[in-house]
């Protein structure tokens, strides 16, 4: 049980020195997520008005062709009225004709929509490019911020990380799914030593046959007020002294 509490407090001691090392980034991380998520935002909404340019300019230039299609009929029809021998035919023909100059008409209305569409779409693609460059450039400025401040640092913690790799495979599973969801809901800090009789976390004061127990090192005790897993100044001894 001693080794499981050194290393839990050993792995407590280098989370804490990583987490120094992440907040010294300050903001950064956050805020070049959000750039990054705003980036790849306006480039999907560009892409999104350029496929509806795209199939807009498709649309009209389809209309486009039927309207041809649509004419040459109409000449043909045109022609044919000359050669009818009955008011049958006479009457079929003339239908036919107006059924392609009402195509043509709709048609020619659709066209016109098509290129207000894609002329739109063109106009907002044109107004959307200076924004996406202007969130580029804000997006490089905060990563070249941050690797400057990720590369000094770099050294050190490679160091801790590695120091915490070799330590986990010493800790069980459900001993570190523990920590974790204890450090998580902690704010960083799952294992804490006890300061003057209370908790060295949220201050409370340990009852002093806990104190007794605790020392004897036979048991995870966690705080009763807010949960966290207490280490004695033994544990605390070894750890530091052995670091």
């Amino acid at each position: 049980m001693e080794n499981k509490l050194r290393n839990l407090y050993a792995l407590q001691l280098i989370d804490n020195h990583l987490d120094e090392l992440e907040e010294m980034k300050g903001d950064l991380p956050a805020e070049t997520l959000v750039l990054e998520t705003e980036v790849d935002k306006a480039m999907g909404h560009i892409e999104q008005l350029e496929r509806t340019m795209k199939d807009s300019f498709m649309a009209r230039d389809r209309a486009d062709e039927e309207i041809i299609s649509f004419k040459s009929k109409l000449e043909k029809y045109k022609a044919q009225q000359y050669q009818v021998r009955s008011n049958r035919e006479y009457d079929a023909l003339t239908r036919e004709m107006d059924t392609a100059t009402e195509t043509i008409a709709k048609l020619e209305k659709d066209m016109e929509l098509y290129e207000g569409q894609a002329t739109t779409a063109r106009n907002d693609i044109e107004a959307a490019k200076p924004k996406l460059e202007e969130l580029r450039g804000q997006l490089q400025e905060k990563q070249a911020q941050l690797e400057e401040i990720s590369k000094a640092n770099e050294q050190e913690e490679l160091k801790y990380r590695h120091e915490r790799e070799k330590l986990l495979v010493r800790i069980k599973k459900a001993d570190f799914v523990e920590y974790e969801r204890i450090r998580n809901a902690k704010k960083g800090k799952a294992i804490v030593p006890v300061r003057r009789g209370a908790c060295g976390g949220c201050f409370n004061t340990v009852p002093p046959q806990k104190l007794l127990e605790l020392r004897q090192n036979k048991k995870l005790y966690h705080c009763e007020r807010c949960g966290r897993l207490l280490v004695s100044d033994e544990i605390v001894r070894s750890v530091t002294s052995a670091g």
